[in-house]
């Protein structure tokens, strides 16, 4: 563990892996071949730390980034980061000229947008680089198809614009079902349609994220947005467990966690059985046993709902079961009769210790939610110490 964190804070951090990341990318680039790799570095890298990871991306295959605010755009620029930097939300029209200013590439969906964009541009002095978001299916954001060939063709006509690109969402590339598979076929379609009528096709186009790089080779077009594979992490458990087909599920395979989550054990005392650890004494210990407390809590991401669900962390290379309701900044930790641990002691959270391993997807299953949200939640008090590639 990095003595930096262990001297300036409590012992709990994040370690991320710098040299698996670069691994994830590089297989994700070689998948996507010969479209370009856009690395999705937005809620800080998914909580990995935005600016070590898009410099450790760019460096082993990506071309391009992708944030979903332009203050996460800024930050990157602010380290020096000159790479291509696509905003995936078209930006309120108060923002434009901040974005024009940080010289980072926009997403554009509606009129009004495009027309913000010009001015801002006009006003800076320069021409915003622009891609234009079309909505096939999704509905969160983006033109609607009927309407996109006139975006095209405002903003070809627009001197202050460069249109560089056309993009659209994939719902549930993800999934394993027939009616998923169905439905994102019909996206792509609605794509090329739209990037046909409007004359789009010469424009750099771009409809996957990590899981249609991965299972969908039609939606590779000229670029792929990847993220969570970037991570380590499958989208979704059907592409992890062979559902969504036994080649999607050996490339997962190769895949490696790049974050893991760790404490050391702060203070040890031996219970008796029938003791009720924690805040409303919700559970009594099976047998007299040596509990651990431990300084991560629901503040820094670990959610309460993990001692109801049952899932353990790792103690001296074993899973052990958390004891009692976690709080706020410390949880315990039922070590079992006689345990040998002491204070100082490794914790793991998620990652690997020894023969054994807690993953972000074990998490999300006993949480009911998505790695995603597992990784993202992570809390900013939580230090990230990163290894490999020269620990930038």
């Amino acid at each position: 563990m990095s003595p930096v964190v262990e001297g300036r804070t409590r012992p709990a951090w994040a370690e991320v892996d710098l040299d698996a990341l670069a691994h994830n990318v590089a297989l994700l680039a070689h998948r996507a071949a010969p479209a370009a790799l856009c690395a999705v570095v937005k809620s800080d890298a998914y909580g990995h730390g935005a600016v070590p990871v898009a410099r450790t991306a760019l460096e082993s295959g990506a071309s391009s980034l992708a944030v979903a605010l332009v203050d996460e755009g800024l930050e990157l620029r602010e380290h020096g980061v000159a790479a291509p930097i696509l905003v995936l939300s078209e930006v309120v029209p108060g923002a434009a000229e901040v974005l024009v200013r940080g010289g980072l590439t926009a997403t554009v969906a509606t009129l009004q947008g495009l027309e913000a964009l010009g001015a801002a541009a006009r006003r800076v002095g320069t021409r915003a680089v622009v891609h234009l978001k079309v909505d096939s299916g999704m509905h969160r954001i983006g033109a609607a198809p009927e309407q996109a060939a006139a975006l095209v063709e405002a903003a070809v006509a627009e001197p202050a614009l460069d249109l560089e690109g056309v993009w659209t969402h994939l719902a549930v590339a993800d999934g394993a079902g027939e009616e998923d598979r169905l439905f994102t076929a019909l996206q792509l379609a609605t794509f090329d349609e739209v990037v046909d009528v409007s004359g789009a096709r010469s424009r750099t186009l771009h409809a996957a994220n990590t899981a249609a790089a991965i299972a969908w080779p039609a939606a590779h077009y000229d670029m792929v947005r990847c993220g969570i594979g970037m991570y380590g992490c499958s989208p979704s458990p059907a592409m992890a467990d062979g559902s969504a087909g036994a080649d999607v599920a050996a490339f997962v395979r190769e895949l490696r966690p790049v974050l893991q989550l760790k404490a050391r054990v702060g203070a040890v005392r031996e219970l008796e059985a029938g003791a009720r650890p924690s805040y409303g004494r919700r559970r009594p210990l099976p047998e007299r046993s040596v509990v651990a407390t431990v300084p991560i809590g629901y503040a820094d991401g670990v959610p309460r709902r993990l001692f109801d669900a049952g899932c353990p962390v790792l103690v001296g290379g074993r899973r052990r079961p958390i004891a009692g309701v976690v709080t706020m900044d410390q949880l315990l930790v039922d070590c079992g009769p006689g345990a040998a641990v002491t204070p100082g002691d490794e914790v793991v959270l998620i990652g690997r210790q020894g023969a054994e391993e807690v993953t972000a997807a074990e998490w999300a299953g006993h949480l009911g939610t998505i790695v995603y949200e597992v990784l993202c939640g992570i809390g900013t008090r939580v230090p990230r110490v990163h290894a490999g590639l020269g620990s930038r």
